[in-house]
Parts: structure tokens; sequence; C-alpha cells
């Protein structure tokens, strides 16, 4: 099992469309081979934070979905609302 962590800092004057389309792209998420859970965020105290935390059963299933349609047209349309990213993947006993 691996796990995908992702913190993004979404432009304040774009978080009504920023969530829009990541809730979205959970439902896209899940129907991927190989996603076990897909989690969304978004901070009380931050509003313009989000955190997602994906739960893969494995890194090929991962690379395959980082491959998709969906997530490549999520990238192109984040670049519009994201401010900043940071993603980090972890494998538990890594």
């Amino acid at each position: 099992m691996i796990y995908v962590i992702a913190e993004l800092r979404i432009r304040t004057e774009m978080a009504e469309k920023a969530f829009a389309a990541a809730r979205k792209m959970v439902a896209a998420t899940l129907k991927e081979d190989g996603c076990i859970s897909y989690d969304m965020h978004q901070s009380l105290t931050d509003p313009s934070r989000l955190v997602v935390v994906e739960r893969w059963s494995s890194r090929e299933a991962l690379s395959r979905h980082l491959e998709t349609p969906h997530l490549k047209g999520w990238r192109t349309a984040g670049a519009e609302f994201i401010g900043d990213r940071k993603v980090e993947v972890v494998k538990p006993g890594e």
C-alpha cells in the first residue's frame, strides 16, 4: 500500500471553482484501478489550503493513474488556481 499526500494552496479568488473541480476529480480518481481511498479536506483556519490524501494498492497503480487523461486535464486546469503545491509519496515501513 502507498499513500500520496498533497498540500495545495489555492488562490483565494479561485477557491469556489477550485473546490468544485477537486470534487469532480475525487469521483474520477475513485474509478481508477488501484485507488483504495481518496480524502480531501479544506482547512477551517485557512480556506485557501486544501489537503488531499490518496491510498493506492501499489506504486504501479499510482504510475498508471499519473498517465490518465483526467489527471493530465486536472494538472492543466489546476495551474489556473493552484498557487503552491507540495506532494509527498509515502510507503508505510520505508
